[in-house]
């Protein structure tokens, strides 16, 4: 029961006036019959985001596991989309103590494509959200 509850933390999406933020946890099959989410959105992660994935595939594994010449890396850049992620760096603390700890930050999808499956993991790398720009996504 935890867990389904843990898993379920990802699963949102939220809209201001300029983006739409997608919680990775939802397959691509549950963002296209979401209700809640934008249309346009939907409609996107059916036709272009589901080529070459199982629609059973979560948003985070489409996101994570995206190669310089899919096609889907094209369509993300189209709407001008960045990635929330969580990455491990080295922080300054008081009295110039080093430690590592978990960052949020934002990455466009050009930045996380070069990274190598390897950079992701050694940085223990745990995608969060999906960002489009509204504006963006009318033009795709």
């Amino acid at each position: 029961m935890m867990q389904k509850s843990v898993y379920e933390d990802y699963k949102y999406s939220m809209q201001d006036t300029s983006c739409l933020y997608v919680g990775a946890k939802y397959t691509l099959n549950e963002i296209a019959e979401n209700e809640e989410i934008l249309f346009k959105f939907r409609k996107v992660c059916a036709e272009s985001l589901k080529n070459g994935s199982d629609g059973e595939d979560t948003l985070e594994t489409v996101l994570y596991y995206l190669e310089k010449g899919d096609f889907r890396v094209q369509v993300l850049k189209q709407m001008r989309s960045k990635v929330r992620v969580s990455i491990i760096k080295e922080k300054k603390h008081l009295f110039g103590k080093k430690k590592k700890e978990y960052v949020s930050e934002f990455m466009s999808i050009p930045e996380l494509v070069s990274m190598s499956k390897e950079d992701k993991e050694g940085a223990g790398l745990v995608i969060q959200e999906l960002r489009v720009n509204k504006l963006a996504l009318l033009t795709v």
